[in-house]
């Protein structure tokens, strides 16, 4: 509360008292708008329109190809395959749509033209530069005129407007920031890329991933050619879509069908396999889960596992043992999947629970048979979401019964269900609950 002061209550002098005024307050005054509104009816959405980029999977993620204006941020290991993504991108994009510019800051021009030549992706409209500062690279935008723009990567640009190393925090902001607004003016589509953390996210200022407007991440195994590029965020189309491509020596090529890749043809049955169908986005992927249990003498058993959620395993062979009677005690339980899949859809459960019944059994399942289900802690089998359309996926690669809750819904033609509320009727269905006859004919149960 304001209140007069002609002595000062501390040093009791007089006069000694400054007056001060309060804070101004900043008021901020209407300018001329940059931009007439009109109705939404009105605003023109050709300028909007996706073009396609040439390479297939990558329009399937993007959502149907690269808006102008739009930027794009591809995050990957290093080595995963990146550069020859885009490379194969900016080849076909020159072939359709004309000039596209690629900035490198990692490498040499040299070195860039060299993998472009090994990979076949040359082109007359391709341009290439070397630069690691912002204005030098937006000084070759203007002379070049490019109607797309890479950037490899942004963790190596800077800038010498603000302070900081190249890669830091204020570095990467400004970067990008002066990048994104550089493409909304002009309507370039800009694709950057950029470098991830230990953990697999994304690295530099989680802001860098609310600027952009698509945010890809590019992942595979580096035993296995498969590469699955996933979308994050996209604000011009469904974020969750999942593109397949297989790197190879001469480039990288997309697998519109990459069901098989996950798959072991085998003549017969093999104990301690199991199909399930995954959804991957809108695409239904068949996947392979396979388990190998055997006899320790350790104290504390094993519990390896290679593509799978391990916490989740880890529920799913408790379940197996307290609800479906399997011993698991004083056994090693691996369990992976097959072409470098990683399942972590609860859509799997089902699938990893039969897979490690099978293998401690020793009795094979179906060869034509595929798994759906998510498996509770009480042992009850719950429908999942889209049981039509993975089964329609499992019928035309040859499968013939499928293994399904009782809610099933419709199933395709040529394929047979076979029911089971919980996870004791599912072991009695596929004659799981008793070990594989012995050589008297006799049949051996480890809860007996």
């Amino acid at each position: 509360m304001a209140k007069w002061f002609g002595r000062c209550p501390e040093c009791q002098a007089w006069g000694s008292i400054e007056e001060r005024g309060t804070a101004s307050v900043t008021r901020v005054v209407a300018g001329a708008p940059t931009s007439k509104a009109r109705p939404i009816g009105e605003v023109d959405i050709e300028s909007a329109r996706a073009l396609s980029t040439g390479v297939s999977e990558f329009d399937r993620v993007l959502g149907g190809g690269l808006v102008p204006g739009a930027v794009v941020l591809l995050a990957g290991e290093p080595g995963v395959g990146k550069s020859t993504l885009l490379l194969e991108t900016a080849h076909r994009w020159a072939e359709s749509h004309g000039r596209c510019l690629y900035v490198t800051g990692e490498e040499s021009a040299g070195q860039v033209r060299l993998r472009a030549e090994r990979t076949g992706n040359l082109h007359a409209e391709m341009y290439l530069a070397a630069e690691s500062e912002l204005s030098a690279l937006l000084g070759q935008v203007d002379q070049v005129k490019p109607s797309m723009l890479i950037v490899d990567s942004v963790q190596t640009m800077s800038t010498v407007s603000v302070e900081g190393v190249p890669g830091g925090v204020t570095q990467v902001r400004t970067v990008a920031s002066g990048l994104i607004a550089m493409a909304k003016e002009r309507g370039l589509p800009v694709v950057l890329v950029g470098h991830v953390t230990k953990d697999g996210s994304v690295a530099g200022p989680r802001v860098l991933e609310h600027l952009v407007d698509v945010v890809l991440q590019f992942e595979g195994d580096r035993h296995s050619s498969l590469r699955l590029l996933r979308g994050i965020k996209n604000r011009y189309g469904a974020a969750d879509e999942v593109g397949c491509f297989e790197l190879r020596d001469d480039g990288i090529v997309g697998v519109p069908d990459p069901s098989g890749l996950f798959l072991t043809r085998r003549e017969k049955a093999v104990e301690g396999t199991c199909v399930t169908v995954i959804v991957e986005g809108k695409r239904p992927m068949l996947g392979e889960v396979q388990a190998l249990v055997a006899k320790t003498n350790l104290p504390a058993p094993r519990r390896a596992v290679s593509g799978l959620d391990s916490a989740r395993i880890s529920m799913a062979l408790a379940v197996l043992e307290k609800r479906g009677k399997v011993n698991l005690f004083q056994k090693d339980v691996f369990t992976a999947t097959v072409g470098g899949m990683r399942l972590v859809e609860p859509a799997a459960d089902l699938a990893v629970v039969l897979a490690v019944a099978s293998a401690e059994r020793e009795i094979a399942l179906p060869a034509d048979l595929v798994v759906l289900g998510e498996v509770g802690l009480a042992g009850e089998i719950r429908r999942v979401n889209g049981v039509g359309k993975r089964l329609q996926e499992a019928a035309r690669l040859g499968f013939k019964k499928a293994l399904v809750p009782p809610d099933h819904g419709p199933l395709p033609d040529g394929v047979r269900a076979l029911v089971a509320n919980d996870l004791v009727s599912a072991l009695d269905v596929l004659g799981l609950n008793r070990r594989r006859s012995g050589g008297k004919g006799e049949s051996t149960n480890d809860d007996e």
